[in-house]
């Protein structure tokens, strides 16, 4: 992997050869939540990813971003180089009207050996691929956090013996996620991943959802509404491929110099015929 260049595109690149520390953790995550968003417009473009960690950073460096095993495998392999005692874990996200439960449908990260004055026992929840959740990690003890307009609850899993449980803030846009301890390799997604990038009844097939947490709150591109949840909500409707690419670049950080241009126009029709069919059905 290049880790030079990833550091680079995090702007951060004085960290290389630095010592591992709980504050270089934390601007780690920080930068990596602000400056590689939540997205899988692959699936709209046609284009077929994979869980591997290197494939994924190489997507990253070119100025892209991904979902959780994308962004949390790459950055698992960033931390790893840098001397950190990463460990990925096998989670589950719950969604709204959802059954908690460890599916596999996401890759969680913990880091120890890293005390802190805050956090004495050193270990911690890294997670830069649960889109508007997240910004900073979190220590790895029971309790309520809050970090920027959000509040969140870390708790002991009730499905994950052993386990644990982040409680995600009521604004945010699933109900919690539980993930167990044990290791896990990048081969336990696989299935999932297949899934959730094929199927009628994933959402990422269904809405093409781009998301970009920063410190004072989150935007969010469902289809063609776009919008601001922090200190209140500000929603907009993106009615022209124009709107639509400038929003991805200023407000995602994600300019899609790697896509061509009949590839844009193709993304453009399809996002904005999937966005006319959610509306008629809602207004049915």
């Amino acid at each position: 992997m290049n880790t030079p260049g990833y550091l680079r595109r995090l702007g951060l690149p004085a960290l290389l050869g630095a010592p591992a520390s709980a504050e270089g953790l934390r601007a780690l995550h920080a930068a990596h939540i602000e400056k590689v968003s939540y997205e899988a417009l692959e699936i709209w473009l046609g284009r077929t990813t994979t869980v591997d960690p290197l494939e994924s950073a190489e997507r990253i460096l070119r100025g892209r971003g991904g979902y959780c095993y994308h962004l949390n495998g790459a950055f698992s392999e960033l931390l790893a180089a840098l001397g950190y005692e990463v460990t990925r874990h096998v989670g589950g996200v719950q969604n709204r009207g959802g059954e908690p439960g460890v599916t596999g449908n996401h890759l969680v990260l913990t880091v120890r050996d890293l005390p802190s004055e805050a956090n004495p026992g050193g270990a911690w929840l890294v997670d830069v691929g649960l889109g508007d959740a997240l910004h900073e990690p979190l220590p790895l003890v029971a309790g309520g956090y809050r970090q920027g307009p959000f509040r969140y609850v870390l708790r002991p899993s009730q499905v994950a013996p052993g386990g644990w449980r982040l409680d995600h803030d009521p604004v945010g846009s699933f109900e919690g996620m539980d993930f167990g301890l044990e290791p896990a390799r990048m081969s336990a997604f696989a299935d999932m991943h297949r899934h959730l990038t094929t199927s009628p009844a994933s959402g990422f097939v269904r809405v093409a959802t781009v998301q970009r947490r920063d410190a004072y709150g989150v935007d969010v591109l469902r289809g063609l509404q776009l919008k601001r949840l922090g200190n209140g909500t500000q929603s907009v409707t993106l009615c022209t491929s124009r709107d639509y690419y400038a929003a991805l670049a200023d407000v995602f950080l994600l300019p899609l110099d790697d896509v061509s241009a009949e590839e844009k126009d193709r993304l453009w029709h399809k996002v904005r015929a999937a966005h006319e069919s959610w509306s008629r059905a809602g207004s049915d």
